[in-house]
């Protein structure tokens, strides 16, 4: 009992702590950077390069989970193609820069590069049949 309570308020602490700061981050990030040139970097028609930068975004971003979802939705508002969010929050749920450290000295360097370049087209396909599915809904939602 005593155990479960002490990792609630470790986890309510952490959480405390780290939405104000991700909430200011990405306020920041809304007010400096242009609309244009997201549209022109990660939106739709951006190719390779779109994915390059979304997944090089998602493996540098520091913190848990939940704080992709507000650079998720910032990235959607400022004209990012539905492939490359999707790209985005898949490679931030498994391809933190910490975790390979973990992975690699449990694992080893074959599991650590298999899992990655596994994951890395689950992804990309995600994001492709997602785009399918619902990229026209939200260009056209959207006036884009």
């Amino acid at each position: 009992m005593w155990k479960i309570l002490d990792n609630f308020f470790l986890l309510l602490r952490e959480t405390i702590f780290f939405l104000p700061l991700m909430f200011l981050l990405i306020g920041l990030f809304d007010v400096w950077v242009p609309r244009e040139k997201i549209e022109r970097h990660i939106g739709y028609g951006s190719g390779l390069a779109g994915m390059f930068w979304v997944i090089l975004l998602a493996v540098a971003q520091p913190g848990p989970l939940y704080g992709a979802f507000p650079v998720a939705y910032i990235l959607y508002t400022k004209g990012a193609s539905v492939r490359n969010i999707f790209i985005y929050l898949g490679a931030f749920s498994c391809m933190a820069i910490p975790m390979y450290a973990f992975e690699i000295g449990f694992l080893g360097v074959k599991f650590w590069f298999l899992r990655l370049i596994f994951s890395l087209l689950v992804f990309v396909s995600i994001g492709f049949i997602m785009e399918r599915f619902v990229g026209e809904d939200f260009r056209v939602r959207e006036g884009r």
